[in-house]
C-alpha cells in the first residue's frame, strides 16, 4: 500500500444520491491503495439529506482515517468551496473532486496517482464525453488568448503535489479559477482521459455563477477583451483613414457629395476610435489592479466538523 499522506476534497451541494454512489463505488479503492488519508467533504450549502448520508458513509471507513465535513457559510460556488478544503488539507498529495458522478473505472485514481509519481506535479483526468456547444467556444477562445502557456479542458478530477498547490497560494491567496492558475502555475502537468462506463449525467452547476466564472476567466487569465478592443480600434483607424482619402479627394471633385456629410463621418470615425484606444489602455491597466485583487481571499467557512 501507498504510504504516502493523502488528501481527498471532496465538493457538496445537493448530491445526496451521488453522494452514496461515490462512496459505495470510489471508498474500496482508496481504502485498498492508499493506506494514510482524510477525505475533506466541503458542503456548499445543500438542502437535502447529502449530509447526512456523509455521516453515514463515513460511519463505515476505517476509524484511523480522518474525515473532515466543512459547512460553507452560504451557497458560494464551487471555486470557492474547494478553494477552503483545499487550504485545509495537510496531505503529500491532494485529490480534487469537482464532481461526484462515477462515469469511469475507480481504478484510475491509482493510475492519476502513479503517473504524478513519474515526474508530473499535476495530472488532470479526463472523460471522452460529448461538450456542449458553449463549453466548446470557451475553451476555444481561452486557449487562444491565454496569457500563459498552459491549455484547459474539462475535468473530472485532477490529483496535485504540495510543490503545486505551494507555488499557487504564492501565486495569490485568492484562486477564482482553479483550472487556468493550475495550467499556468509553470509546473510540469498532463492529461488522462477514459471512456465513459454507463450514461450518467453530471451536475448542472448554476447557469449564472457559471457564466460569471467564463468572464471573470477571461478578465484574468486572457487577453481576449484587449485583443478585441484593440481589434475595433484598428477598424475604426482604417476607416478614418478611408474617410480622410475621400475627403481629400472628393474635395478636387467637380460633383460635391451633401454638405457636412464627410465631415461628420471623419469626425465619427476618429472619435470611435479614439473611445476603443483609450479602452485598450484601460483594460491594460485594469489587468495590473486585477493582480492586486487576485491576493483577496473570497470565501467565508461557518464550521469544521470532524466526523470521524
Amino acid at each position: 500500500m501507498e504510504k504516502k499522506f493523502i488528501s481527498f476534497v471532496i465538493y457538496l451541494h445537493n448530491d445526496a444520491q451521488r453522494a452514496e454512489s461515490f462512496f459505495r463505488t470510489v471508498m474500496p479503492v482508496i481504502d485498498s491503495y492508499f493506506e494514510q488519508y482524510e477525505l475533506i467533504c466541503v458542503n456548499d450549502a445543500s438542502t437535502d439529506e447529502t449530509v447526512e448520508r456523509i455521516r453515514e458513509c463515513a460511519r463505515t471507513l476505517d476509524r484511523k482515517n480522518v474525515v473532515n465535513l466543512i459547512h460553507m457559510g452560504f451557497y458560494q460556488g464551487m471555486e470557492s468551496s474547494m478553494n477552503a478544503g483545499r487550504d485545509i488539507s495537510i496531505g503529500d498529495f491532494v485529490f480534487e473532486f469537482d464532481d461526484l458522478t462515477v462515469d469511469y473505472d475507480p481504478s484510475i485514481l491509482t493510475k492519476a496517482f502513479e503517473t504524478l509519481l513519474t515526474g508530473y506535479d499535476i495530472v488532470s483526468v479526463s472523460g471522452n464525453r460529448h461538450k456542449k456547444i458553449t463549453s466548446k467556444i470557451f475553451y476555444s477562445l481561452y486557449n487562444r488568448t491565454s496569457r500563459g502557456n498552459g491549455k484547459i479542458g474539462s475535468e473530472t478530477f485532477r490529483i496535485l503535489s504540495r510543490r503545486a498547490i505551494n507555488r499557487v497560494k504564492s501565486m495569490g491567496q485568492y484562486i477564482p479559477y482553479r483550472k487556468a492558475v493550475y495550467a499556468n502555475c509553470g509546473l510540469k502537468s498532463t492529461t488522462i482521459t477514459y471512456e465513459l462506463t454507463g450514461n450518467k449525467s453530471r451536475r448542472t452547476d448554476d447557469s449564472s455563477m457559471r457564466t460569471s466564472l467564463a468572464l471573470d476567466s477571461f478578465i484574468y487569465f486572457t487577453s481576449f477583451l484587449e485583443k478585441l478592443s484593440l481589434t475595433i480600434s484598428v477598424v475604426f483607424l482604417a476607416f478614418s483613414l478611408f474617410m480622410g482619402i475621400y475627403i481629400i479627394t472628393d474635395y478636387f471633385n467637380v460633383r460635391k457629395p451633401v454638405e457636412g456629410w464627410m465631415s461628420t463621418m471623419g469626425f465619427l470615425s476618429l472619435g470611435f476610435f479614439g473611445v476603443f484606444a483609450l479602452l485598450t489602455i484601460v483594460l491594460k491597466y485594469l489587468s495590473v489592479l486585477l493582480n492586486l485583487v487576485f491576493r483577496q481571499q473570497r470565501y467565508l467557512v461557518s464550521d469544521v466538523e470532524k466526523i470521524s
